[in-house]
Order: structure tokens, then sequence, then C-alpha cells
């Protein structure tokens, strides 16, 4: 898979996702970093790649605005922080990294996950 990550999101992500031989693009460094949400959005479909963060707007925006798209993965915790994150993260991975993640908007919770277009699938994730 390819990602692009939000500013957002903890650095640390880069080396799991090489790890385990994804690609990714940060945009902090670069000219986009502190760019408003929709042209960072927009930049993550220009490569195709599944948009990452812990902005919960992108959750209830994406679906209804965008409808083709190549995924975003929201992490949604009621008390963030770097592990936790990168936790949900690994989650995800574990779960859809062989997968095609295309028009799918994810939100991953503390120990549950919301995915759209199916928002009837609310599954235990631990």
């Amino acid at each position: 898979m390819k990602f692009f990550l939000d500013e957002n999101f903890p650095k640390n992500a880069v080396a799991l996702l090489a790890a385990r031989g994804h690609q990714w693009m940060d945009i902090r460094g670069t000219d986009l970093e502190g760019a408003d949400d929709d042209v960072i959005f927009t930049k993550a479909q220009e490569e195709g790649a599944v948009f990452p963060t812990t902005d919960r707007d992108f959750f209830h925006t994406v679906p209804l605005r965008v409808k083709n798209h190549h995924g975003v993965v929201v992490v949604a915790l009621r008390q963030p922080n770097r592990q936790r994150i990168l936790s949900r993260l690994t989650w995800f991975l574990d779960h859809f990294e062989n997968t095609t993640f295309k028009n799918k908007t994810l939100e991953l919770r503390d120990r549950t996950y919301v995915m759209y277009p199916n928002p009837e699938e609310h599954l235990e994730s631990g």
C-alpha cells in the first residue's frame, strides 16, 4: 500500500510503514506543511495513497464529498498519544494491508472501528 501521512500523524509511522514494505509520503518539511485539509487530501489522492490522519472530520466529510478516493484511516482515540496511534495503525495493517482499500473510510476507535460504506459493520478489535 501507499500512504500519505497527515502532519498530525506521528513521525514514527514512517518507520512502521517502511518496515512492513509500504510506500509512504510525509508532508512535514515540504511546502505543503500547514496547508488546508482539502489541499492535503487532494495531494494524497493525486499520489494514489491511503490517507491516515487523526482529524476526525475526514471520517464524516470524505464519504459525502468524494465518491472516488484511495482510502482514509482516521484514528479517533479518547486520549491519543504516539504509542496508541501507532498501535491502531498496526492493527489496521494487520487486518487490511492485503486488501483493496479504495473508496473506504475507516474510523479506528479505542477498541472498535466503523467503516464507510458499510456503517453497520462495527467489530471489536481488541
